[in-house]
C-alpha cells in the first residue's frame, strides 16, 4: 500500500495530509459520458460549483461497476459488504472560488444497505439503495441491471457492455485530452447535511483504460436529476480494476465564527 500512496507523478498537487478514512477497489467499469450544454449542467449544480469545461461541453457520466477490497480506518471488515454492484451518476466540476477541479456525484445507487449508510453518513454522498446485478457473460462483458428502491419514479439502468482490450492510444493520453479531463481527478464534491460544500480528497493510479462497446436498454438517470442526455451515442471507455484511498470529508471554506463587537467600536447616532 505505501508503494502504492508514493505513486504521486500524475497528480496535480501533492498528497493531502492525514490519513485516509476509506480504501476500496473498482472493478470492471463502464465509463458512458455525454457533452451537456454548460447553462443546463449549472443549472442544477449546488452553488460554490461550476461545470468544468472540455470541447466546449460539461459532460454528464454513467459508471456501472462492481466493489471489493472495502476497508473503513480502525474498522474490522463487516461481513457481507466485502462485494456489491454500484452505480454512479456524476459531473466533473470547478470551486468557483479557487479553481480547483474535482468530481461531483449527483446519485450513487448500491445493493448493499450497509454501504449505503455508511456512504450517506461519513462522507455525506446522496447514496440509494438499488436492487443490483452485474453478470459476467465473458473475461470483459457484462449485463448490469440497477432499479432505485422506495423511489418515486422509476430509475432504472440496464446495460451490457464490453471492453475491448488495452491500446497505445488510451495508456498515453495526455493532459488535455478528454481521457485525462474525465479520469484524473483528485477531490470529490459533496454537500454536508446543512447544505454546506464539502470535498473528500481522493488518490488512485492512473486509470487503465480500454475502448469499450455497449448496448443500453434503459437509462433514467439524467432524467432522476433534471437533465436530459443529448440525441447521440456516449463516449465508451472500460477499466478493468482501480484502487482508490478516500479522505474524511473537510469544508470547503470553513466558516467564520463571528467576531465580537466591542462598545467603543459600534457608531453613536
Amino acid at each position: 500500500m505505501q508503494e502504492y500512496l508514493i505513486r504521486t507523478y500524475h497528480r496535480p498537487r501533492p498528497l493531502p495530509a492525514g490519513r485516509w478514512r476509506m480504501t476500496q477497489r473498482w472493478n470492471d467499469l463502464l465509463f458512458a459520458h455525454w457533452p451537456v450544454s454548460v447553462s443546463q449542467m449549472d443549472a442544477v449544480l449546488p452553488g460554490g460549483l461550476q461545470a468544468d469545461i472540455h470541447q466546449g461541453s460539461a459532460w454528464l457520466g454513467v459508471v456501472p461497476f462492481w466493489l471489493d477490497r472495502i476497508k473503513l480506518r480502525g474498522v474490522p471488515p463487516v461481513p457481507g459488504t466485502q462485494s456489491f454492484p454500484d452505480l454512479n451518476v456524476r459531473t466533473y466540476v470547478r470551486d468557483r472560488e479557487t479553481g480547483d477541479p474535482g468530481l461531483y456525484f449527483f446519485s450513487l445507487e448500491a445493493s448493499n444497505l450497509l454501504a449505503v449508510a455508511v456512504a450517506r453518513m461519513f462522507f455525506h454522498l446522496p447514496c440509494h439503495w438499488a436492487e443490483m446485478h452485474i453478470d459476467q457473460k465473458t473475461d470483459r462483458e457484462f449485463a448490469f441491471y440497477s432499479r432505485r428502491r422506495f423511489s418515486k419514479q422509476q430509475v432504472i439502468f440496464q446495460a451490457r457492455y464490453r471492453g475491448l482490450g488495452p491500446t497505445r492510444k488510451l495508456a498515453e493520453a495526455p493532459t488535455g485530452s478528454l481521457e485525462h479531463f474525465l479520469m484524473e481527478r483528485s477531490c470529490l464534491f459533496t454537500l454536508n447535511r446543512v447544505g454546506q460544500p464539502v470535498r473528500s480528497n481522493l488518490h488512485h493510479v492512473p486509470w487503465p483504460l480500454e475502448e469499450a462497446e455497449a448496448e443500453i436498454d434503459r437509462n433514467d438517470m439524467a432524467e432522476s436529476i433534471g437533465l436530459k442526455f443529448p440525441n447521440q451515442e456516449p463516449v465508451l471507455h472500460y477499466s478493468r480494476r482501480l484502487a482508490l484511498y478516500i479522505w474524511p470529508p473537510e469544508l470547503l471554506r470553513p466558516v467564520l465564527a463571528p467576531r465580537p463587537v466591542t462598545v467603543a467600536a459600534t457608531p453613536s447616532g
